[in-house]
């Protein structure tokens, strides 16, 4: 996963292309842009009883132009970073910052591409992607492109539930002093835990419950274990603010309906 500060300092998390993944949307990119200028090469051969040698050669070289070089040109820049091959294997290009790419950009990866593509078969472009740890080709270096995944699995939601055995203490417990930065690493720690080395989640277990039961009290019955203690703290702590918000949305709406009133009405 790449790391992106953007001019906000808002930290964007992009998972770039793999070299799998590119090669495959190259070539049925390539397969489709070849396949439309062999149309167009039949279409003028149908036509060349009509032309000359010297305007068969100009249509040849316009058609060639257009299918390997306009097309791909254009069609990045009408979808912003894809293409029919990058629909198909869910990737898209993007600037160096995170953000959609322009026609300069595309402009740029598609002269590029004919030299690295076309011209050199793909070799060219394989051998650079084969050195770089986001597989970018010549013309990504050259535009400051490159390409990420836009299908990303979705998380499995995980339900986090006050544990039986302390759901009076969690009840009685003053939590509302808790950091929010403190509450959110807690939070990302117990969807992560799954995925976590045992030794790793115990560690980290034990010192994030240290964290919060400096803003908690009273203290978690004697045994209480690190999961139970930060899952009982989390889950009554998102009880009690879906709670406040509930009567806080219930509040603004009776105060609505009696503004809404008329002042002397029957």
């Amino acid at each position: 996963m790449s790391p992106i500060i953007t001019g906000e300092a808002v930290v964007l998390e992009l998972r770039p292309a793999s070299f799998a993944a590119r090669a495959l949307g190259l070539v049925i990119d390539a397969v489709l842009h070849v396949v439309l200028l062999v149309l167009i090469m039949i279409g003028l051969s149908a036509a060349g009883a009509d032309l000359d040698q010297a305007a068969t050669r100009a249509f040849g070289l316009a058609a060639v132009v257009f299918c390997l070089v306009v097309v791909p040109v254009g069609v990045e820049t009408l979808g912003r970073g894809r293409s029919l091959g990058k629909l198909a294997t869910g990737l898209r290009v993007v600037r160096e910052d995170g953000g959609a790419i322009r026609f300069r950009h595309a402009l740029i990866r598609g002269l590029t591409g004919f030299l690295e593509i076309y011209l050199t078969f793909g070799g060219l472009a394989i051998a650079v992607a084969l050195f770089n740890d986001k597989s970018r080709r010549l013309g990504d270096l050259l535009a400051g492109t490159y390409a990420v995944r836009c299908r990303v699995p979705a998380e499995e939601a995980i339900r986090v539930l006050v544990p039986p055995h302390l759901q009076s203490w969690a009840a009685a417990a003053d939590i509302g002093r808790i950091p929010d930065a403190a509450s959110r690493r807690a939070s990302q720690f117990i969807r992560q835990a799954g995925r976590m080395a045992p030794l790793s989640r115990a560690g980290m277990a034990a010192a994030i419950a240290a964290e919060l039961s400096v803003h908690v009290a009273p203290a978690p019955p004697p045994g209480t274990g690190p999961d139970d203690y930060l899952a009982a703290v989390v889950a009554e702590r998102r009880n009690r603010e879906f709670t406040r918000l509930s009567e806080s949305r219930g509040r603004n709406a009776e105060t609505g309906q009696r503004l809404q009133r008329l002042p002397f009405g029957n």
